[in-house]
């Protein structure tokens, strides 16, 4: 599959011996090539894809590695905000879905656009129901320029009024941050492919 794959993609194999390197006894048991992984942040010398595996407890995550040639599907964050799709989710009635609804209603003001990763990313995806009234909605921003903080600002105050606690990461070309730590303390842990970095901006416009 050419398609260029990113950190939070949710990516299905073509066989169940297409993950490699995962330790955890509890994913031949819960795991196959029917569920997706998730395209994590790492380097493989062999050019292999860093994956995560996400099992039924939430305790239950562990790190592989898959060749590019087993990727059959891909499903990103940012397909999963289409309204019309929300609204006829089995999962429409979870206030996690329904924050999303109301914010995939809205023009925001950056050209760039979002998705949804999480628990609530991989029920919509694969209809297995993993949330519930109690869940978080994690949230991505695609961010390869440099977005405005009173822009991001808009977005966490719509997020702090919500039906459920929400989360933002915002993945920028140098690597990911959580954007209510950047907001609150004017920096954030950057998560990179070579590991974390405390950084103030995660444009790199400081350097």
């Amino acid at each position: 599959m050419s398609t260029t794959l990113r950190p939070h993609d949710l990516i299905w194999l073509n066989a169940r011996d297409a993950l490699e390197d995962v330790t955890e006894s509890w994913v031949d048991t819960v795991w196959h090539s029917g569920l997706p992984v998730v395209v994590r942040r790492d380097v493989d010398a062999q050019g292999r894809i860093p994956v995560g595996v996400r099992g039924m407890k939430r305790d239950q995550r562990a790190a592989g590695w898959v060749k590019a040639e087993a990727v059959v599907r891909v499903c990103s964050p940012e397909s999963l905000v289409d309204p019309l799709s929300l609204l006829r989710s089995p999962f429409i009635s979870q206030p996690p879905v329904q924050v999303a609804l109301l914010l995939a209603q809205q023009t925001w003001p950056w050209t760039w656009t979002w998705g949804i990763t999480g628990s609530t990313g991989y029920a919509l995806a694969t209809g297995i129901p993993v949330i519930h009234a109690a869940s978080d909605l994690d949230l991505l921003i695609r961010a390869p320029q440099p977005l405005s903080r009173e822009a991001l600002e808009t977005w966490q105050k719509q997020l702090t009024a919500g039906l459920c606690r929400a989360d933002t990461q915002v993945d920028t070309p140098r690597g990911g941050f959580a954007l209510n730590e950047w907001l609150r303390d004017g920096k954030a842990l950057l998560k990179t492919s070579q590991g974390p970095q405390l950084v103030r901006d995660p444009w790199g416009r400081e350097e």
